[in-house]
C-alpha cells in the first residue's frame, strides 16, 4: 500500500502545524520524518491514522485493520499485566484468539519478554513498556506500520533491536513511516527522508539527494607536525573560521566560504604551517539539519 501526502495544511489556533507538505511513501520502503518536537510531524501522523483533519490538501487515509499505529503518547493499563494487555487489544480488533496469540507469544519472545508476560506493566522499565507498545502495533501483521518515536526509552542495544524489526518489515514488502529525532539512527535504514521545522519541510529524498538539497557548508579537516597555536597565525582568505579539534592539538577543522580555490588555499597553509594531510570532512545529517534550520531562520 502507497501512503500519499499532497499540500497537507494543519493549522492549530495560530499555529501552522503542518505547512504545505507532500510526500510519498511506496509499498516495502521506509520513509523517516524528522525533526524536533514541534516540527510537526506527530501532527501529520495524526491525519494519516484519521485522528484530525487536514485544513487543506489531500493525503492517504489509512483502513482500520490495515495499519499498526504506534502514538506519540503511549497507553497502557499500568496495573494490568503484559499479557493481560495485549489480550485486551487483540479483542479490542476483532483478532482470531488462536492467531493473536501464537503472533504474542512470537514477539514477546522477539523482545526477550516472555518470562515476564504476567508481570504489571508499572514493574517495566521505560524501555520494557516501549517493547509492549510495538507488539501491540505488529500482532495483526498490519500492511502499513505507523510509528511516533519508536526508539523513545529505549537503550542502545534495544535500539538495535527496533532497527532490526523494521529491516523484517521492509523485506515483508510493509509500508513504513516513523518520525524521529534520533537522526543517526534513522540514517542507518530509511529508503528516504522528510526533513521538518516549524511545520515546513527543509529536505526530502534519499540520503545523497537529501545531502545535496541542504548545502552543506565546505569542512576540511587540517592535520600538521605540530601543536597550532591560533593567536600566532592569520586566518587564510576563503576560511570563514577555524577551531582546534579537541582530542588533537595538531588539528584544525576548517569552514570555508561557499566559492574558494582549494589549491590556492593549500598553498597559503602551506605557507603558514607544517601541514601534513588536508581532508574533507563529511558531515552527518544532524550537523547539516542545524545548519538548514539556522539557515531557515535567518531568511524568515
Amino acid at each position: 500500500m502507497t501512503i500519499q501526502v499532497t499540500n497537507v495544511v494543519k493549522r492549530y489556533a495560530t499555529v501552522t502545524a503542518v505547512d504545505h507538505v507532500s510526500l510519498q511513501v511506496e509499498q516495502g520502503q521506509i520513509l523517516a520524518l524528522l525533526g524536533p518536537n514541534g516540527a510537526g510531524k506527530s501532527s501529520l501522523v495524526r491525519m494519516l491514522v484519521g485522528l484530525t483533519q487536514p485544513d487543506s490538501g489531500e493525503l492517504t487515509v489509512l483502513t482500520p485493520g490495515r495499519f499498526g499505529y504506534l502514538p506519540e503518547d503511549r497507553g497502557l493499563y499500568q496495573d494490568r499485566s503484559i499479557i493481560d494487555n495485549l489480550n485486551y487489544i487483540a479483542k479490542l480488533r476483532d483478532l482470531d484468539s488462536a492467531q493473536a496469540q501464537q503472533s504474542i507469544e512470537q514477539w514477546l519472545a522477539h523482545f526477550s519478554l516472555s518470562d515476564r508476560k504476567k508481570e504489571p506493566m508499572r514493574q517495566l522499565s521505560k524501555g520494557n513498556q516501549q517493547k509492549v507498545q510495538l507488539i501491540a502495533t505488529l500482532m495483526h501483521d498490519p500492511d502499513v506500520v505507523i510509528l511516533d518515536e519508536p526508539f523513545s526509552g529505549l537503550d542502545p542495544v534495544n535500539q538495535e533491536i527496533v532497527l532490526q524489526v523494521l529491516t523484517q518489515l521492509r523485506e515483508a514488502g510493509k509500508t513504513v513511516l516513523l518520525s524521529a529525532h534520533q537522526m543517526a539512527l534513522v540514517e542507518r535504514l530509511a529508503d528516504s527522508l522528510v526533513l521538518m521545522n516549524h511545520g515546513k519541510v527543509l529536505a526530502q529524498g534519499s540520503l545523497s539527494q537529501v545531502r545535496q538539497q541542504l548545502k552543506p557548508v565546505p569542512q576540511l579537516l587540517l592535520s600538521c607536525a605540530e601543536p597550532i597555536d591560533l593567536s600566532q597565525q592569520q586566518k587564510p582568505a576563503g576560511v570563514s573560521q577555524w577551531q582546534p579539534v579537541d582530542t588533537d592539538p595538531k588539528q584544525l577543522y576548517l569552514t570555508l566560504h561557499a566559492e574558494v580555490d582549494r589549491h590556492q588555499l593549500l598553498q597559503q597553509l602551506v605557507a603558514q604551517l607544517p601541514v601534513v594531510a588536508l581532508q574533507e570532512v563529511q558531515q552527518n545529517l544532524h550537523e547539516l539539519y542545524l545548519q538548514a534550520v539556522k539557515q531557515q531562520e535567518q531568511s524568515s
